[in-house]
């Protein structure tokens, strides 16, 4: 009798301890998803079990709440220096920066319940690092109307956060407290893939599952060539074969794609795009928005298992190209700041869409375009995936920083890079710019009003430095990093999100009648500037009509007008 009660206790346990692990998701019949405290609650419940897996905070973030980080490892080691030395691929996954978009929030609590009740294996050489909930602000934030595009779930959150910032444009200008925990986990990790849940907006189409997968072109070329010839190749095999047909992300808003599409350009402000500065290969998976809630849950976790078995069978190759891509980025002069598609160069990619047609439209009475699901459709398309950099730059031997600029320098070291200081004033010759031209957005952006098409001059000048102001020398492996962010003309400097607009107002100035007497007297003390006054008046009717332009160019050629206005504050050593 006791035999037969022992292994009936064990199934009834077995059972207990199936249903106490159900996802929101899974009790709703695939209708719901988890709010932001049944989603972590659910994670340290999985903790408590189960000695693979813990739970880790980080920081802060901007709704009060701190940043989790929940790893899973089978060997039940959880420091990632130690997973790095026995090779293991680091994957990490991130889940709700758009918390209206939550099906990774879902597909993820149920892929790590399954790894740790063996219902699935996460291969021995692959350790997974999860965000539940990236945007917690947006996460308490519930409705069920922001999303109108939308099929399911029943509520979700709201994509801002609680600064109502977009987080995925945050990732270099670090404006959340979300964004400064990510950047700590992010290398803390050194992660070896990245994955970054989302929904799409835009076209219909029949794939439930589409993959934005970082530019391969701005990888250093050993990794980038593997991304685009081996690695994401098996990722779309993988999903064929686990019957989710997956396409490239659909980068066109409506009508028919006959004529293809561009690749995305991430730049980096963007997960993707500011994984790719460290040689991470980041990914964006991007369901579809308009098929039921379940399917698109049941592909994220479909992908996101493949990603283990690919990120497994080629772990080797992975490991030893980041680290030749590492290495290479130390060595590498040349940096391109922006990057656009190459027109001449496309993949062909079988499309499974719906023609589209036109009817009258309920709402205006006027003819309106709609997708035809009734005439579906499978055919090869061009997809240009393929980029050339632009704007190239050549990385200086440093780069000296004043210590006042402490934004900038906070931010730097947040993202690791090495630095030293002055250990005393120091006379030093540089490269500095000058910011002759920019324009400036009219409307708000994420916070800001983003500076572009800046223009520059370069001179050399004896600047002092004070003891305390940053030196900082290249040759690291965050020298991409680094150059993207402190040349001025970068697509995602710190210059075009504003942190040095101190530099374009001018501090000092002077009364027209006052000046004219200090001018008319520097003038006769300086020939050759009376002449360049003269030269310009001959050449520009405007300027010889305007006493206050002529006056004004006196002054920014004399030694009275302050040396700061409109020098970029971040010095070039060569």
């Amino acid at each position: 009798m006791k035999k037969l009660i022992l292994p009936l206790l064990m199934v009834l346990a077995c059972e207990l301890n199936a249903q106490n692990f159900l996802t929101p998701f899974e009790i709703s019949k695939r209708n719901n998803t988890a709010t932001y405290f049944e989603c972590i609650d659910f994670y340290k419940k999985l903790d408590a079990a189960f000695t693979t897996i813990t739970v880790k905070n980080f920081g802060n973030t901007d709704a009060g709440y701190p940043l989790h980080l929940v790893l899973y490892s089978a060997d039940k080691s959880f420091n990632p220096q130690q997973w790095h030395q026995k090779n293991k691929i680091v994957l990490f996954i991130n889940n709700g920066i758009h918390p209206g978009e939550p099906d990774g929030i879902d597909a993820s609590m149920m892929l790590l319940r399954d790894i740790a009740n063996g219902k699935i294996k996460c291969p021995s050489n692959v350790v997974l690092a999860i965000i539940p909930v990236y945007n917690i602000g947006g996460s308490l934030n519930r409705g069920s109307f922001s999303r109108v595009n939308q099929n399911g779930p029943t509520a979700y959150g709201f994509r801002g956060n609680a600064q109502n910032l977009d987080l995925n444009r945050d990732f270099t200008k670090n404006d959340s407290y979300n964004a400064q925990a990510f950047a700590q986990i992010f290398h803390w990790l050194n992660p070896d893939i990245f994955m970054d849940n989302h929904v799409s907006d835009g076209a219909d189409y029949q794939h439930t599952m589409t993959l934005l997968t970082t530019q391969h072109d701005k990888l250093n070329s050993e990794l980038g060539n593997f991304l685009y010839n081996v690695f994401e190749p098996a990722l779309f095999k993988g999903m064929e074969e686990k019957n989710w047909p997956m396409c490239p992300y659909v980068n066109f808003e409506q009508g028919n794609p006959d004529r293809g599409w561009d690749g995305f350009y991430d730049t980096p402000r963007y997960s993707s795009g500011y994984t790719t500065l460290f040689q991470t290969i980041g990914f964006v998976p991007e369901t579809h928005m308009l098929k039921p809630y379940g399917d698109r849950v049941q592909a994220t976790y479909a992908l996101m298992q493949t990603m283990m078995e690919q990120g497994s069978k080629y772990a080797k190759e992975i490991i030893e190209k980041r680290k030749q891509s590492l290495a290479a980025i130390q060595q590498q002069k040349d940096f391109p700041l922006s990057w656009k598609a190459d027109t001449t160069k496309f993949d062909l990619i079988n499309f499974m869409g719906y023609e589209t047609g036109r009817k009258k439209s309920d709402v205006t009475g006027m003819d309106r375009m709609f997708y035809d699901h009734s005439k579906p459709f499978i055919k090869p398309v061009k997809y240009f995936n393929h980029f050339v950099g632009d704007n190239i730059v050549t990385k200086p031997k440093a780069y000296i920083i004043p210590q006042g600029w402490h934004n900038v320098i906070d931010l730097l070291k947040l993202n690791k890079v090495e630095m030293k200081r002055l250990s005393k004033d120091s006379l030093i010759e540089v490269d500095a710019y000058h910011i002759d031209d920019y324009k400036t957005s009219t409307r708000a952006y994420e916070k800001h009003y983003r500076h572009s098409d800046v223009k520059l001059s370069s001179s050399k000048q004896t600047i002092k430095f004070l003891k305390g102001d940053y030196i900082i020398n290249t040759g690291q492996t965050a020298d991409r990093f680094l150059v993207e962010m402190l040349e001025p003309t970068g697509d995602d400097s710190y210059f075009a999100w504003n942190f040095f607009d101190a530099i374009l107002q001018q501090k000092e100035g002077y009364s027209n009648y006052r000046w004219e007497d200090v001018a008319a007297t520097y003038l006769q003390q300086h020939d050759e500037l009376k002449q360049k006054l003269e030269d310009r008046k001959k050449a520009d009717a405007r300027f010889a009509a305007s006493a206050n332009m002529q006056l004004d160019f006196v002054y920014k050629n004399s030694p009275y007008y302050e040396p700061a206005h409109l020098r970029y504050p971040v010095y070039r050593v060569n």
